[in-house]
């Protein structure tokens, strides 16, 4: 069966960025057997912590998107995060601001493989995890890296965000 599309320009982005994984292999995109559609589903699916899972949340900010990468094991703290970007306005995109800006859909969305870079946080608490586990472009696509890999892909900048 061929990947679908998605997971397919996920693979090539992280081809392109020569994306290494926890144990300095290249990045590959994996298809689990059922969509993941949670922190807890996708780090029961692959039998690590839920720490360890990279939840890519799109979020509004005056208009222009922010893609924050969070552990799995804890939420965004909304109003700190507006102010470490100077966001007067910041909340979660509706699902068809999340498909506009990143070409895919909430539940699968990758930290890179968008249309456009986004501006990227990446929660500090995931360098505490020697792997880290990240959507793949749909809900049942994930692929292993590593937090210094995630800040040096995604050009993102270090930041505490729960």
């Amino acid at each position: 069966m061929q990947p679908h599309p998605k997971v397919r320009a996920v693979q090539a982005a992280l081809d392109a960025a020569t994306a290494r994984d926890g144990s300095g292999g290249p990045a590959t995109v994996r298809l689990l057997p059922e969509a993941v559609h949670t922190a807890a589903a996708a780090a029961e699916a692959l039998g690590v912590p839920v720490g360890a899972i990279v939840n890519s949340l799109v979020f509004d900010a005056d208009g222009a998107p922010l893609l924050v990468l969070t552990s799995g094991a804890h939420r965004v703290d909304v109003p700190r995060v507006a102010a470490s970007v100077g966001a007067a306005r910041l909340r979660r995109a509706t699902p068809e601001f999340v498909r506009e800006h990143t070409g895919q859909v909430i539940g699968g969305v990758a930290p890179l493989g968008h249309p456009a870079p986004l501006r990227t946080l990446v929660d500090t608490t995931l360098a505490g995890h020697a792997e880290v586990w990240a959507a793949g472009g749909v809900p049942r696509a994930v692929f292993p890296t590593t937090y210094a890999e995630l800040l040096r892909i995604t050009a993102g900048i270090p930041a505490g965000v729960a």
